[in-house]
């Protein structure tokens, strides 16, 4: 526990180019639990204790998007209590994993959810807080606990560090403890000082603190991790910040690999939001401004979204020069073509939809392709006429699907695909066939 605290404030060099102001980074790793959220997992706790809200043997209960619970976890550990970490579907599995290495329950819900709905991981939590005996329910969001936490640690680290010469402070938003704690605390030292908020677009951060209105309408599901809320927590201080940034997930994204790679310091996604975020507004700072950005919590945790290729390539996030079929079909040329032949039950294509996740089959007779199927028409078929699922699929194919080559340009397959064509079929130089879908289009455009 008392290595917690008194992390180090980096220079960035690389990912600011072209930002005049003397950028740092209060670099949150090195705490135990690899995070900010250890300060405020632990002050919690302490004043939880201090008011007679935990007694011995208890079970901590927590939504969270996974720092806060590795916080908790290791106050658990130390003080021997039990744990509940209870995370949306979106966060990453390493999150998981680690929780589940360090002891907690962990209990995933759905993402997509009204956080009324009884699956949300508010409601979620808050149940499990009602169920289990002798429990506490730390409510992050809402517990003062958070913001003083900042207020009392990470702001003085700031002040003392920057010796006073800070002029902002720039921080992804989420809970709002870090925001709202760390900058009441150098407001109260120099009222110039500005605090900027990161948001996420998807979250209700920005419009509400710009027109008093919570618009539902801003609210929907993001991939960013840690920031943005679809909620108005009490931690979040509207007073103290300044102004908000929002960023795009593949902003985000595409930040946190570069700060890796350029600065050589491995941190999550909220800090390649923070950097993304500092530099869409680099011309409003000068060269007498010093920035203080908080990189939350470590790149370990995102191995298997950010840092990894595949996952970024997926979600359209790098910058892939497409010029010919080939390089569209890159990403899953492995994995084969799925077909149907005429004479199968239409029943067999809509299970190998299932099976695939896929909108569309080619069909085959004596060896070549002679139609397709795709779901939108089929299902109107099949409403149309339920007994069509145990009928031949040549009773109900539409046309053969277009054929490319390999080394077919890009502009010339985009006429090709429309409202009746879902995809063409890429003939290999091997024989084999693969294809472009609209998916893969929209990907490449």
């Amino acid at each position: 526990m008392e290595t917690i605290g008194n992390t180090p404030l980096v220079k960035l060099n690389s990912v600011v180019k072209g930002c005049k102001a003397t950028v740092l980074a209060k670099v949150e790793t090195v705490n135990p639990g690899n995070s900010i959220k250890d300060r405020m997992a632990m002050k919690m706790i302490e004043d939880a204790e201090t008011q007679g809200l935990i007694k011995p043997g208890a079970t901590i209960i927590e939504g969270t998007s996974g720092n806060t619970g590795m916080g908790l976890a290791l106050g658990c550990i130390l003080k021997g209590y039990n744990l509940i970490c209870v995370l949306s579907d979106k966060q990453s599995k390493e999150k998981m994993d680690i929780l589940r290495a360090v002891g907690a329950e962990v209990v995933v819900c759905p993402t997509n959810v009204e956080p009324e709905d009884p699956r949300s991981y508010y409601s979620v939590s808050k149940r499990l807080a009602q169920e289990t005996p002798n429990s506490w329910y730390v409510n992050q969001y809402d517990n003062p606990s958070n913001a003083l936490a900042h207020y009392e640690q990470t702001g003085p680290e700031i002040w003392s560090q920057t010796e006073g010469e800070i002029t902002h402070l720039l921080v992804g938003v989420g809970t709002g403890g870090t925001i709202s704690g760390t900058g009441k605390y150098l407001k109260e030292q120099n009222p110039k000082i500005k605090n900027i908020g990161i948001d996420t677009y998807g979250s209700v951060f920005k419009k509400y603190h710009e027109t008093g209105i919570f618009d539902e309408n801003e609210i929907y599901s993001y991939i960013t991790e840690g920031i943005g809320e679809d909620i108005l927590p009490k931690n979040v201080d509207f007073s103290v910040i300044d102004y908000f940034e929002k960023v795009t997930d593949k902003d985000a994204a595409v930040m946190t690999r570069r700060i890796a790679r350029e600065e050589g310091i491995f941190v999550g996604n909220s800090a390649g939001s923070a950097i993304a975020g500092l530099m869409q507004i680099k011309d409003q700072f000068t060269e007498d401004d010093v920035i203080v950005v908080i990189f939350h919590d470590h790149g370990s945790r995102y191995v298997g979204k950010m840092f990894n290729d595949d996952w970024m390539r997926e979600r359209g996030f790098l910058d892939v020069d497409h010029k010919t079929a080939n390089d569209l079909i890159a990403n899953h040329l492995d994995k084969g073509l799925v077909q149907c032949a005429s004479e199968e039950l239409v029943s067999h294509a809509i299970a190998k939809m299932k099976d695939y996740s896929i909108s569309q089959i080619p069909i085959t007779r004596d060896g070549g392709f002679v139609g397709h199927v795709d779901d939108t028409k089929l299902f109107q078929q099949l409403l149309d006429n339920p007994e069509l699922l145990d009928t031949p699929l040549e009773n109900v194919m539409q046309k053969a699907l277009p054929m490319v080559k390999e080394d077919t340009k890009i502009d010339d397959i985009k006429g090709l695909i429309n409202q009746e064509t879902p995809a063409v079929l890429v003939e290999l130089k091997n024989g084999k066939f693969n294809i472009i879908t609209r998916y893969d289009m929209i990907n490449a455009l």
